[in-house]
């Protein structure tokens, strides 16, 4: 069995820091040793395999990078797939190339498993127009494969077919069907608007923010419209990106949780090398273990802040980045 393999077999056993620890170190030397980007950046920012024994030493990888490079520990011509992010136009998409997607379905898979229980026993709604309307979207490949696992008829993707939507969510009610709608941010808003439906019951989960086709708005306000036209108690959220195989969920107020292969930190934004305790809001840096043939350690271009039981907000994004992925931009 090579190194990687090893890894890869490991990732989904993490149980407590240690365990996480001993795992991200074997990560990062294999990703030194293999990916020829992140070991220029390791030598550009002194970081010597020899003398890091802990993740909080790593070198993180700028998630911007992700545009222009291909980001592969390995072989670079060896590769299944490449998922691209989405953006507003004009803006460079970035390119994830997947060496293995069973990593990437074993990870999304068990990441709802730890949070919602098994996926067949949903039905899932999606309301995801702008992910259906370009390829390679990693968002529309996990829902897909969900949806395919379930064993609950009605499930599927409906594209701009609202009211296609709101007849299927009126006619199976959630009392004898569990039911997730899960949509883009601003599609959810537009159904919330056209279609305010009673959806007491069905989990309503949004993702991706406004992509430019709406006003961006803070969280709080976005959930209200939706919690109030919906008639749903709280809107839950992903959290996940094209550069990450591993997605954190919320169940309601935007606190996210993620799952034990994945680590949030929280940089200084005036100093990147230093992390801030919990409670300060700060640059998002994110330790996915799933990458094991990419990078597993990435500095977003999100803001956030951790909370002391692990959980972890989002609050908006640096000014200068792209407004993509995540929701929210206003801090």
């Amino acid at each position: 069995m090579n190194l990687a393999e090893e890894i890869r077999q490991s990732v989904f056993k993490i149980s407590g820091d240690d365990d996480f620890n001993g795992l991200a170190m074997k990560i990062f030397r294999f990703q030194y040793e293999t990916n020829s980007l992140y070991r220029e950046l390791s030598g550009l920012l002194h970081a010597d395999p020899r003398k890091i024994s802990h993740y909080l030493q790593v070198p993180f990888l700028p998630i911007s990078l992700f545009r222009d490079h291909r980001i592969i520990s390995g072989d670079e011509a060896v590769y299944e797939k490449v998922f691209t992010s989405s953006g507003t136009t004009g803006s460079v998409p970035s390119q994830h190339f997947i060496r293995d997607l069973k990593i990437y379905e074993e990870s999304f898979t068990r990441s709802f498993q730890l949070f919602y229980g098994g996926p067949d026993k949903y039905r899932f709604l999606t309301l995801l127009p702008g992910y259906l309307e370009r390829q390679d979207s990693s968002l529309v490949y996990m829902l897909d494969y969900l949806i395919r696992k379930t064993e609950r008829n009605g499930s599927g993707f409906f594209l701009h077919n609202m009211d296609t939507l709101e007849k299927e969510l009126l006619e199976n009610r959630p009392d004898s069907v569990r039911t997730i709608l899960f949509g883009a941010s601003y599609a959810l808003l537009d159904f919330a608007e056209r279609f305010p439906v009673n959806l007491n019951g069905v989990i309503v989960m949004e993702t991706g923010g406004m992509k430019g086709r709406r006003k961006e708005m803070i969280r709080e306000e976005l959930h209200e419209i939706l919690c109030r036209n919906l008639s749903v108690e709280s809107v839950h959220s992903e959290y996940g990106m094209t550069e990450l195989l591993s997605q954190a969920y919320s169940s309601g107020q935007g606190i996210f949780r993620a799952p034990p292969w994945m680590k949030i930190l929280i940089r200084d934004v005036n100093d990147p090398l230093q992390f801030l305790p919990r409670g300060q809001t700060g640059g998002i840096n994110i330790i996915d273990l799933a990458n094991v043939h990419s990078c597993s350690f990435i500095a977003t271009q999100d803001l956030g802040r951790l909370h002391e039981d692990g959980s972890f907000e989002v609050v908006g994004r640096f000014d200068d980045s792209d407004v993509r992925g995540c929701n929210l931009m206003v801090v």
